[in-house]
């Protein structure tokens, strides 16, 4: 309704939102970060269990190498500075699936800090930075539901507590859901990248939450922050950060009071409920863990880690479009696995023709492997085996349908290309006598089609192109199937259709 005359209309103003992120992954390590139990996930519950990671009394932690060398390249990857020296917090707290009532985290001294990650946004150049990676021992898992009591109880599971996690906290930097979900994939791209983390949100591998505050555009303070809770998704985390964009701008503009507090995500919903009020770091009492040394790094041993890094997904994209002259979309779509994207290098290699390795690697091999559910590393068919058929079709041996039956065939039988095509019959087809011939039997089988052409009807000259490439299973060279057909019906071979 538009405000009576002579009022003057409230100025309502424009928020931009403040997001930050705050990233969980495990580490693939075989063992816990302070134990040897197993960090395998689907085991039965509570049975990847010892004292340590119960914490009983008496069970002292004994830090996973292997853990902090997969810290460290993660830190790396991600442009941070990592330290040679970094303390081991308890971070106290008590919740059900926490059994020892704190968690080792790091706090004060961090692991590493200071990185960035980039990536391209609508357009847009964007830039956040990291402010801190630190490493900690994951909680247990509460389960609410799925269970014949789940109304009545809580059940819990340890067999995650002590599995080792970094925590990688970006600045906030973020302004809208659409780029903290970018960012999120980023973050999981590189971590997969190098062998730090699978990557498998749907068994809680990975997880993120958000900070989100909002404020007038062209103030600088920063807002009333909620913390979105364990958000294992990208489409969540744009969800979820875009309801509680408008929540706040919603509560601003009642003259609600807002809360700090943490808020967990109901996908099925569609909205957020509050879990608890945010704690500030004073609440958790950080103190340095007392059963655990500082971890002392030598500086020429970060160095090894960092000369071990592969190339990262975003120099590897750039890469095949100067080196490979790729559509960057082509490149895109190969280096979301760094194994796909080594399966294409030495395809390429093998051919020559990087553009037809690409289109097979992402066409005719994804279909296989989304139909067979099999693994990139597990895949039946050699690089140098699907370069073999590449060539064979280059060069005109075979023709683009019969190059889909043998691919077929080499992946169901392990054989060769030029085995199949010799054995099955699968070569192209090229002697003009023997397409006349053909050409010949089926205009005689379609006295219809043919009738309806001579009558001008020219479609059914596509028609008869089609049932002679039918009749010859794909094999014959469509150029010379159509000079052929002309030839037979009695027009000049150049004539078009």
């Amino acid at each position: 309704m538009p405000p009576a005359r002579g009022t003057i209309p409230l100025f309502v103003p424009a928020f931009e939102p403040i997001i930050g992120l705050e990233i969980h992954a495990q580490l693939l390590t075989a063992t816990k970060i302070f134990c040897g139990c197993s960090t395998r996930f689907g085991a039965e519950p509570n049975t990847a269990l010892c004292p340590v990671c119960l914490g009983l009394p008496g069970a002292l932690p004994v830090l996973n190498r292997h853990a902090v060398e997969l810290a460290a390249r993660a830190a790396l990857a991600l442009g941070c500075e990592v330290h040679p020296a970094s303390i081991f917090a308890r971070k106290n707290y008590f919740y059900p699936d926490l059994p020892k009532g704190y968690q080792i985290s790091q706090y004060d001294r961090p692991l590493a800090t200071e990185g960035s990650i980039a990536f391209a946004s609508e357009g847009r150049a964007v830039r956040v930075g990291i402010i801190r990676v630190h490493m900690e021992e994951d909680a247990g898992k509460s389960l609410h539901d799925g269970l014949p009591d789940s109304a009545r109880w809580t059940h819990l599971d340890f067999n995650r507590s002590g599995v080792p996690l970094i925590e990688i906290v970006t600045r906030p930097d973020l302004r809208s859901a659409a780029d903290a979900a970018q960012a999120f994939s980023r973050v999981r791209e590189v971590l997969v990248a190098i062998g730090v983390n699978d990557g498998n949100m749907e068994e809680g591998s990975l997880r993120c939450d958000a900070n989100v505050s909002v404020r007038p555009v062209g103030t600088s303070a920063f807002g009333v922050k909620t913390e979105l809770k364990n958000l294992n998704s990208f489409r969540h985390v744009q969800r979820a950060i875009e309801f509680e964009i408008e929540r706040q701008v919603q509560a601003h503009h009642d003259g609600t009071p807002l809360v700090q507090e943490t808020r967990l995500w109901d996908p099925a919903a569609g909205r957020s409920t509050v879990m608890r009020t945010k704690e500030e770091a004073d609440d958790y009492r950080y103190f340095p863990e007392p059963d655990l040394q500082a971890l002392g790094l030598d500086a020429a041993w970060i160095e090894q880690v960092r000369d071990a890094l592969p190339e990262l997904p975003e120099k590897r994209r750039a890469r095949f479009v100067a080196e490979y002259h790729l559509p960057e979309y082509d490149a895109g779509v190969l280096t979301m696995s760094m194994a796909l994207a080594d399966y294409f290098e030495r395809v390429a290699a093998g051919t020559g023709n990087p553009k037809a390795a690409s289109n097979w690697v992402m066409g005719e091999l994804t279909r296989k492997l989304n139909e067979t559910r099999d693994a990139i590393e597990d895949v039946p068919l050699p690089p140098d085996a699907l370069a073999e058929l590449i060539v064979l079709l280059d060069t005109g041996a075979i023709s683009g349908p019969s190059a889909k039956q043998v691919f077929e065939k080499m992946y169901g039988t392990g054989r060769r290309a030029a085995d199949i095509v010799a054995t099955d019959g699968l070569g192209r087809i090229d002697d003009a006598d023997a397409i006349d011939r053909i050409v010949a039997d089926v205009l005689a089988g379609h006295a219809g089609p043919v009738a309806d052409y001579r009558a001008g009807k020219t479609k059914a000259f596509g028609f008869i192109i089609g049932q002679v490439m039918k009749a010859t299973a794909g094999k014959a060279d469509p150029a010379r199937v159509n000079e052929s057909v002309r030839r037979v019906l009695g027009e000049p071979a150049g004539k078009q259709t």
